[in-house]
């Protein structure tokens, strides 16, 4: 019972009332004592396998695979196998970072073609506008103030072989560069009966697999680097032969560009926009009837979502049941 005697002060008696109801807490547990997650104990021995590998990392022979600098070197001084294990295996060169610069330097600063520093560096023209790409983003990146993995991309340069090519030398190819990508329409076998005095063409043979298929010297990446061998070949010489070369190959990529500013101006006229904040609606007028009879034209609005493909829908068989003929008609005929 609380007093209630003239010598009781308010709080005594706020902390004897209080007191009752303390007793009945729960008590407050101490701590338990941390458990490893894992029963199995430490390995305080090392294996003989990592001891005799630590053992070669601290030798002469690891420490000049770290400082060979002109070459790489891999296990067994093999210069193109990476794993001993499997010698089937062979590892690429890729282009130094010297190349890749000189590449950026002639297409940005000196203006050169993409087709015609190709055919100059025997590098693949895709290979060539992506290094152009990459290397412009990443010297956006550098005036930006952005930080670059640049000890990053220099350790796994130098575990790769590197392809350095110069242009005060004859280079040896790195790749092929005029591959003819194979149609399919092609990998089937064709008899077709011709007269012997009749001059059969790459035109007729491309007719012959299939209308309206272009023949070789029209489907290979750099048709003019044909016809600039058979310029040589007939006897016109070869400098005057590359700056021709040049010439057409400045040409047509000056057309393209001319082409492809035309395609973007007219969309942007036909394009109204409005800007709200951090998102940008654009509205341009459409016609239901682009969209052909099956509606999957490619002018149609929104042909690339919303109608699913045919072997996306149940009930249709998705296997061929038939092989059509090929149909085939000679441009020319004796």
């Amino acid at each position: 019972m609380i007093p209630r005697g003239p010598s009781a002060s308010p709080a005594r008696l706020l902390a004897d009332a209080a007191l009752p109801r303390l007793q009945w807490l729960p008590q407050q547990r101490k701590p338990l004592d941390r458990r490893p997650l894992s029963t199995t104990p430490h390995l305080l021995r090392m294996t003989r396998l990592r001891h005799q590998f630590i053992t070669w990392l601290q030798s002469g022979e690891a420490n000049s695979y770290r400082t060979s600098k002109n070459r790489v070197r891999y296990v067994k001084d093999s210069a193109d196998k990476p794993f001993p294990n499997n010698p089937l295996f062979r590892s690429q060169p890729v282009l130094s970072n010297d190349t890749r610069e000189r590449i950026w330097h002639k297409v940005v600063v000196l203006g050169h073609p993409l087709k015609g520093v190709s055919s100059e560096l025997n590098v693949d023209v895709r290979r060539v506008a992506a290094v152009v790409r990459l290397k412009q983003l990443e010297k956006q990146m550098a005036e930006q103030g952005k930080k670059l993995a640049t000890p990053y991309a220099e350790a796994v340069l130098a575990m790769l072989p590197k392809a350095i090519l110069r242009d005060d030398r004859e280079n040896e190819p790195f790749e092929p560069i005029n591959d003819v990508h194979i149609h399919k329409r092609s990998m089937h076998q064709l008899f077709l009966p011709v007269s012997e005095s009749r001059y059969f063409t790459r035109e007729d043979a491309a007719e012959a697999f299939g209308s309206g298929l272009l023949s070789v010297d029209k489907r290979c990446p750099q048709p003019h680097l044909i016809d600039m061998e058979r310029e040589i070949l007939s006897g016109k010489g070869k400098a005057e032969s590359k700056k021709v070369f040049g010439r057409r190959v400045m040409e047509e990529e000056q057309k393209f560009a001319q082409q492809a500013e035309k395609d973007r101006e007219k969309v942007e006229r036909h394009t109204f926009r409005i800007k709200d904040g951090r998102f940008e609606y654009r509205f341009s007028e459409a016609n239901v009837n682009e969209g052909g009879g099956t509606g999957r034209s490619r002018k149609d609005v929104g042909w690339r979502y919303g109608a699913p493909h045919q072997d996306r829908k149940r009930g249709l068989v998705k296997i061929p049941k038939t092989i059509p003929a090929e149909p085939w008609n000679l441009l020319s005929r004796a």
